[in-house]
């Protein structure tokens, strides 16, 4: 017999086998699990609010370890029950593995035919959100793609009711323009395509959680800071550093500012960029006298909150700054984006005649 010959016989008796155990347990469950009743009951999905729910399979998985993973994110309700229904499709062994976007309520047969067609983009779309996007930016991201609108975006932002545990320390500041300013991580995301609002937040700010590792937490216990402080600082980090070996250098100079005694205003230019609302190439002496507790050049100490969405990179180079002098850096004239550090202001003031030098 030919090998592919014996490869479909050889299927076919291995579907054939599912089947039969697949009726077999049935007939078990009538005989002794309260008939087909409780069979039909517990084929149908459970109780859901119609969340979209990422599953992600393994290489290798089997249908049982997919069936323990969907039962434990609300998708279906007996993992041996749907490892059964899978054998008696003759579907056992054709489960892609991948990322899926799956909506509880969801029938076994929709969540098997997705799971076995490998459809990782079913009925979803994506955006992206750049390090240093704002909220207001992100809202007109999310109108200009037709997902949500920025009104929705923006009323969410303010009142939304979210289970991340972090998000009880965020200080009860006057003058933080917007409550989840920072919050809402950088990266692309896939989502249903009529995901709400408080949808799209709840899983940036999912994403946001797993980005601070049980390493980078205890960091910020080391450097005494909150998650809040930790954001804010980062977020004048990601605004500041146009280059990215710059960052833990930049990182430093702030944290060196902060750590005197007094401590130095950090007369940071992005601080009033945020303040006016606009991002100035030039900024103007007028423009540093704005009245807002934005204003770093005005007010000691960090800004009320963030004031851009920081990259992990930024984040990174919070927790471990590099260590140095430095107390002032100013932009090189040269188009690199990279900047002379100083650690008085007699070098500052040479730095700055040097970058003034056509």
């Amino acid at each position: 017999m030919p090998a592919n010959q014996s490869a479909k016989s050889e299927k076919t008796r291995t579907n054939s086998r599912a089947k039969r155990a697949f009726l077999a347990l049935v007939a078990l469950v009538l005989l002794f699990g309260g008939g087909a009743l409780y069979v039909q009951q517990q084929l149908q999905p459970p109780a859901g609010d119609g969340k979209a729910v990422a599953v992600e399979i393994p290489m290798g998985a089997t249908a049982l370890d997919v069936g323990v993973q969907l039962a434990e994110k609300g998708l279906i309700q007996n993992p041996t029950l749907f490892k059964w229904y899978l054998a008696y499709q003759g579907q056992s062994s054709m489960l892609k593995a991948g990322k899926y976007y799956l909506t509880q309520g969801m029938t076994i047969d929709e969540v098997s035919r997705i799971l076995v067609n490998g459809d990782a983009k079913f009925g979803t779309i994506q955006f992206t959100v750049p390090e240093g996007m704002t909220i207001d930016q992100i809202g007109d991201m999310l109108s200009e793609e037709k997902l949500v609108t920025k009104e929705a975006f923006l009323q969410e932002v303010a009142t939304g009711q979210f289970e991340q545990a972090f998000l009880k320390d965020i200080p009860k500041k006057e003058g933080i323009k917007h409550r989840l300013e920072g919050y809402l991580s950088p990266d692309t995301y896939e989502i249903f395509k009529d995901a709400n609002a408080h949808q799209i937040i709840e899983t940036m700010l999912k994403q946001t959680d797993s980005v601070f590792t049980p390493e980078w937490r205890e960091q910020m216990k080391k450097r005494g800071l909150t998650m809040h402080e930790t954001l804010t600082l980062a977020s004048l980090v990601e605004r500041e550093a146009r280059v990215a070996k710059e960052r833990p250098t930049i990182a430093g100079v702030i944290h060196n500012r902060l750590k005197l005694n007094p401590p130095m205003k950090l007369q940071i230019d992005a601080t009033i960029q945020y303040a006016l609302g606009e991002n100035k190439d030039v900024l103007l002496f007028k423009d540093l006298e704005i009245e807002s507790p934005y204003n770093t050049y005005k007010y000691e100490g960090m800004p009320p909150g963030p004031i851009a969405t920081p990259g992990r990179d930024a984040i990174k180079a919070v927790l471990f700054p590099e260590q140095h002098e430095y107390l002032f850096y100013v932009t090189k004239n040269d188009g690199s984006g990279e900047h002379h550090f100083a650690k008085t202001f007699d070098e500052h003031n040479k730095n700055i005649a040097k970058s003034n030098q056509p």
